[in-house]
């Protein structure tokens, strides 16, 4: 059974893939999700290999982009940022009252920078997955760079 949370990124992941178009070759329906704990990305177009990350979070106001988004796992984030590789970004926004009301916005790779990547604290010693860590999306350092695509 999915979490809250996984069910939430499933959800920011379907509705990209039906709202969207591929950023890269235009086309419509291609944007087609990656098997569940694919690393760094959540999408793949079809036609074209166009990769992307996907991240959804709860809000009041879609039309306001939260401060910080939480990220995934650090490590593969960091390999690949030591490497010069980032994956384009869709954030998506569902309202916290009825899951009917959102907003997607897009973040090119191309505008990412390092200090975009906020490392979380690892977990503790005690914790079921004892020194795996996370990150945060600072989206205010990228605010001017989003684009909305979408508010339903």
């Amino acid at each position: 059974m999915a979490t809250a949370k996984q069910q939430l990124g499933e959800l920011g992941e379907v509705l990209v893939a039906k709202h969207c178009i591929c950023p890269r070759c235009k086309r419509n329906k291609t944007l087609k999700r990656l098997p569940a704990n694919f690393k760094c990305a959540d999408l793949v177009c079809d036609f074209c290999g166009y990769l992307a990350q996907v991240k959804a979070s709860k809000v009041k106001d879609v039309t306001v982009m939260p401060k910080t988004i939480l990220g995934a796992a650090w490590g593969p984030q960091k390999l690949r940022m030591d490497a010069g590789i980032y994956f384009p970004l869709f954030v998506v926004l569902i309202s916290k009252v009825t899951i009917k009301e959102f907003g997607i916005y897009y973040l090119s790779a191309d505008l990412q920078t390092p200090g975009m990547f906020i490392p979380r604290k690892p977990l503790s010693p005690s914790a079921k997955r004892a020194g795996w860590q996370g990150f945060y999306y600072d989206m205010q350092s990228v605010d001017d760079a989003l684009v909305l695509l979408k508010v339903n």
